[in-house]
């Protein structure tokens, strides 16, 4: 092969691609990877450089299974470009010598892109890890959307960021969301269990179908809900059984339940609130107003039980004040 190898990314097959082609499965994972097109891994897959459970995979149609681990060795020329580490304030919730846990504020994207350069999440983790041992270097697991606030779990090491993933496919882990939504929300809970898939017509979108795309399940409780002529209002806890992209964002907009100012799923529904006052709180919302609230989860190494929240944030806090929601 002859190519310098740059790094190695594991992975770990969850749910969401048990029978997936395995370069879908890789792009799905290495979302963060500028270089992994479908063409890329497709050539990285046929070249050698993927495993499977150990053994190199050498079909780019070969189906991934459940619990599957999966190693990419990233040619030296593939990842992108270098990160500059930057003193950018973190909100640590929790640290030990495996992971960390973060309160990421809405309005910070997680990973450089060619639009956000700097000022990122990871920005600011690599200034933080300036000081860890060489073997160790900020791994984020899974990620949240910029216009999204809350918890973000970095694993420390491969072998970690392998192990949480497994542990966030796991069933013994809880993901609870906050999220206030236009309606007046009949169900003191319920089950959302809608396939997603990309929008044909607009990539960056994600469309909800009882059918077609990958399976994905959000199960929400109803909080508490407000009359708020003549539009209503709810607060759910929204709860992700899978983690796919946009999942509860477009899950709630297709039980007629668009999140408050969210700018591609959301409805301007504020226009039809009698209050004036409410009204304009809704229409100034500067994001959706959703908050990865609550994680439980098992810890990979120590195997305690790690109790994570992030505070509700200022902006929600206000909103949900304004329009008489309050969390119970």
């Amino acid at each position: 092969m002859g190519a310098m190898l740059a790094s190695l990314r594991l992975l770990t097959a969850d749910r969401g691609d048990a029978g997936r082609r395995l370069d879908l499965v890789i792009r799905r994972h290495l979302a963060d990877v500028d270089a992994a097109t479908r063409t890329r891994v497709q050539a990285w897959i046929e070249n050698g450089l993927v495993t499977v459970n150990g053994t190199p995979a050498r079909r780019v149609a070969a189906r991934a299974a459940l619990g599957d681990v999966v190693a990419v060795a990233l040619p030296a020329a593939a990842p992108r470009r270098a990160m500059a580490a930057e003193d950018v304030r973190l909100d640590v919730l929790h640290e030990d010598d495996y992971l960390l846990a973060l309160d990421k504020p809405a309005g910070r994207v997680v990973h450089p892109t060619y639009r956000h350069a700097d000022g990122t999440v990871m920005n600011a983790l690599l200034w933080h890890a300036r000081r860890w041992p060489a073997t160790h270097r900020p791994s984020i697991v899974g990620r949240l959307d910029k216009l999204t606030s809350g918890i973000v779990v970095v694993a420390k090491t491969a072998a970690v960021h392998a192990a949480l993933q497994r542990a966030m496919a796991s069933r013994q882990t809880e993901k609870d969301y906050l999220a206030v939504v236009y309606g007046r929300v009949n169900a003191a809970r319920g089950r959302i269990d809608l396939r997603l898939g990309r929008d044909r017509r607009d990539r960056r979108r994600v469309v909800a179908s009882p059918s077609v795309g990958a399976p994905s399940l959000t199960t929400f409780v109803r909080l508490t809900r407000v009359a708020a002529p003549r539009a209503g209002l709810s607060l759910l806890r929204c709860r992700l059984a899978t983690g796919r992209t946009h999942q509860i964002r477009v899950h709630l907009a297709a039980r007629g339940w668009p999140i408050v100012g969210d700018p591609a799923y959301g409805e301007p529904r504020w226009s039809q609130v009698l209050d004036p006052a409410l009204a304009a709180v809704l229409q100034a919302f500067p994001r959706q107003a959703l908050h990865a609230w609550r994680l439980a989860l098992t810890h990979p190494v120590t195997h305690d039980r790690l109790q994570l929240e992030a505070p509700v944030p200022h902006d929600l806090a206000g909103l949900l004040t304004a329009s008489g929601l309050s969390p119970r």
